[in-house]
């Protein structure tokens, strides 16, 4: 597996990450058994970046699902390849009654910070990203909390999910961030558009965010790069372009979605959902795939 740093901090980690929701949110939720063995054979295969959070579970009554498995199935690793694995999670989302609610209160921060350290079973979490802003509360108020989680040796590196780029020059100010999670995929590219001359629009507006990150060294996580969950199986029937490519490369059409993000810049590393083995199996394998400069610019129009 082809490895890149995660933004200025020096880590490498695997060019495709696992994003783990998949195996704890409602549709087709695998058997904690299963989902375990999705996670070992992601890490046999060469991942080494994991991202959950712990909102990714059934509702407020199980917060934390997604980190308890992940914290299981690397407790069942041997610590030579447990210590490889880099986790990053993401704080700030509530699920009363299954809503996605949002709470950046500090007291909230701080105990969603201890208790994913509890959940994974780790001292200090590897990357702990803010889930997404909340209006009501000030943004200075809710970095500044993971800051001084930061500061306490709980959490190694800040990064930020769901921000556009303004949201991002306030961040930078008040906190050391390193990364930025937003959607990013075929149907969904407002981050690689140039930002207007006016006025930001109502969030989540995450126009130029792709540029932004490779101006200033952030690593940029695309969430649901493959159109979200229950979307990758029809890339080859509702993408012609990439339909195309697949089929006269003799490639998934998965596999050449993300190996044209990756194309987006060298800051740029997707994290596909997955809840079955032979999905990773595929998905790894966009790391080796390089797009001519000819495909690229049949992929690049809108």
């Amino acid at each position: 597996m082809h490895t890149r740093v995660l933004g200025k901090t020096g880590v490498m980690v695997s060019a495709i990450g696992l994003g783990a929701m998949p195996l704890s949110v409602p549709d087709n939720r695998p058997a904690e058994d299963q989902a375990i063995e999705v996670i070992h054979h992601a890490i046999a295969c060469g991942i080494t970046l994991i991202d959950t959070a712990d909102a990714y579970c059934l509702d407020d009554t199980e917060t934390g699902h997604n980190e308890r498995l992940i914290g299981k199935a690397l407790r069942q690793l041997p610590a030579s390849r447990r210590d490889k694995v880099f986790v990053a999670t993401k704080g700030g989302l509530i699920r009363p009654q299954r809503r996605w609610d949002r709470d950046g209160s500090p007291r909230h921060l701080r105990a969603a910070c201890e208790a994913s350290l509890q959940a994974l079973g780790v001292d200090c979490i590897d990357l702990y990203q803010y889930h997404r802003i909340d209006p009501a509360v000030p943004l200075s108020e809710s970095l500044g909390c993971l800051k001084e989680l930061q500061q306490q040796g709980k959490i190694r590196f800040l990064g930020v999910s769901n921000f556009g780029t303004a949201d991002l020059d306030a961040a930078r100010n008040m906190a050391d961030i390193v990364s930025v999670q937003n959607e990013y995929s075929r149907r969904h590219r407002l981050p690689e558009l140039v930002p207007p001359g006016q006025p930001p629009r109502p969030e989540p507006d995450t126009i130029g965010t792709l540029a932004y990150t490779r101006k200033h060294q952030l690593a940029f996580l695309p969430w649901s790069p493959l159109n979200g969950i229950g979307q990758a199986k029809s890339l080859g029937t509702t993408d012609a372009v990439v339909a195309g490519l697949a089929a006269a490369r003799g490639v998934s059409p998965q596999q050449v979605v993300l190996a044209w993000l990756l194309a987006q810049g060298p800051q740029v590393i997707p994290i596909p959902g997955a809840s079955r083995k032979s999905s990773i199996s595929d998905s790894v394998k966009a790391a080796d795939l390089k797009l001519t400069a000819a495909e690229l610019s049949a992929l690049a129009k809108i």
